[in-house]
């Protein structure tokens, strides 16, 4: 039996309402809330969160001696259509080079890497 439910994931940044902005054009839904907190309700799955940091430090991808501490999977189904659409919304890539893989990483505004996957979801 398990002891919790997964309610959301937080993310740490310094402008909520500008990451929650980025993920609502990549992932649709609605975003809620203003300031230190604000939350993007996702059609059809669970809620992303953006909390103010105002020290937040991007993780280093890849970095061997640091962590990435976690990505986003997100699934698509046109690699290079993806890529344009978040490479216009902010997000900078970090390793979507090798265009044979059916996967491709990116930072997005904050830093937080993320990968758009052609995969089986």
């Amino acid at each position: 039996m398990a002891l919790a439910k997964l309610d959301v994931v937080v993310l740490d940044c310094p402008d909520p309402r500008a990451l929650a902005g980025f993920y609502a054009e990549v992932l649709g839904g609605t975003v809620e809330g203003d300031g230190e907190w604000v939350d993007l309700k996702v059609p059809g799955g669970r809620s992303l969160a953006f909390q103010a940091s105002p020290g937040h430090v991007p993780p280093k991808w890849p970095a061997p001696d640091d962590s990435q501490q976690f990505h986003l999977d997100l699934v698509v189904d046109d690699l290079d259509a993806a890529e344009q659409g978040v490479l216009a919304l902010g997000a900078r890539p970090l390793d979507a080079e090798d265009r044979s893989r059916s996967f491709r990483v990116y930072a997005d505004p904050a830093g937080h890497p993320f990968c758009l996957c052609a995969c089986a979801a």
